[in-house]
């Protein structure tokens, strides 16, 4: 129905907002300056940029989804996850079992 963005100007072009208005998602802007408002995006977002984003040039999309996706089947299990004791899931289950 909606999605909850930033202000910034790939996201307040007129081409997105006709992109969402023709498929009928509303846009949210977070207020100026506040990114605690979209804080679970922002962080994501940021770990993306500095971890690997900025480390590569792609060629394709198709490129940048397959890196994505096998970045994120790593990050998400192998990472000390301060949640956790700081271990990762992997070691969590395994402690579990």
């Amino acid at each position: 129905e909606s999605i909850r963005c930033d202000n910034g100007p790939e996201y307040i072009s007129a081409v997105t907002l006709a992109w969402a208005a023709k498929r009928g998602i509303r846009i949210d802007f977070i207020q100026p300056g506040e990114p605690q408002q979209n804080a679970y995006v922002e962080r994501y977002n940021r770990t993306v940029r500095y971890d690997w984003l900025a480390h590569h040039l792609f060629e394709t999309l198709d490129e940048i989804q397959e890196f994505a996706t096998s970045w994120l089947w790593t990050y998400n299990p192998d990472r000390p996850n301060m949640a956790l004791g700081g271990i990762t899931p992997k070691q969590k289950l395994a402690l579990a079992a």
